[in-house]
């Protein structure tokens, strides 16, 4: 699963300038890298269809969202820490065939112990019994990584591939409190 142009995709996303889809509203379909000239900040959402990747700086930078179908009332839905959403992309969801599989690793350069992963885990500590995950490798499937338990807190999007070091996903530290698999629902 990759991060592709939004050419011929079907989801549509609105974006809300106040709480409870009022204000003024700006619906699209397609990847947008600068939001600004359409409104000053964003307090409510509501994803019709497909999955959407929302970034807080303009050019797909910041703290990123993962929205799936749904509504979000307020910023506080997505676990957003602000009103500023200054640029989207779709993500290509398919038909996933396989099973989800991640393997985390508490050292750099997939060292020490080792844990395999093929659902959704709201408490990675439970599961892992450690805080931290220093490097990963995503065998298939695309995933979340939380930075608190329970689906909170900064998240980050990681497709199949390897990622050596906690900084190859844009993380600032290797905190990891739970893991989502990126479905269609």
């Amino acid at each position: 699963m990759k991060l592709a142009p939004n050419m011929d995709r079907m989801g549509k996303i609105f974006f809300y300038e106040d709480k409870n889809f009022q204000g003024r509203c700006f619906e699209c379909s397609m990847d947008c890298p600068e939001l600004s000239s359409h409104f000053s900040r964003c307090n409510s959402i509501r994803v019709e269809s497909g999955a959407w990747v929302l970034y807080e700086r303009p050019n797909f930078m910041g703290c990123q969202y993962i929205l799936t179908r749904g509504e979000y009332p307020d910023y506080q839905h997505w676990m957003g820490f602000s009103d500023s959403i200054r640029s989207y992309r779709g993500l290509m969801v398919q038909n996933h065939n396989g099973n989800f599989c991640i393997r985390l690793y508490e050292r750099p350069d997939f060292q020490g112990q080792i844990m395999e992963c093929s659902e959704d885990w709201p408490s990675l500590y439970d599961r892992f019994r450690h805080r931290e995950v220093q490097s990963c490798n995503i065998l298939d499937g695309a995933w979340v990584f939380y930075e608190h338990p329970n689906f909170r807190g900064r998240q980050y999007l990681l497709e199949t591939g390897e990622y050596r070091h906690f900084a190859d996903w844009s993380a600032m530290h290797p905190t990891v409190g739970s893991i989502r698999r990126v479905q269609e629902f």
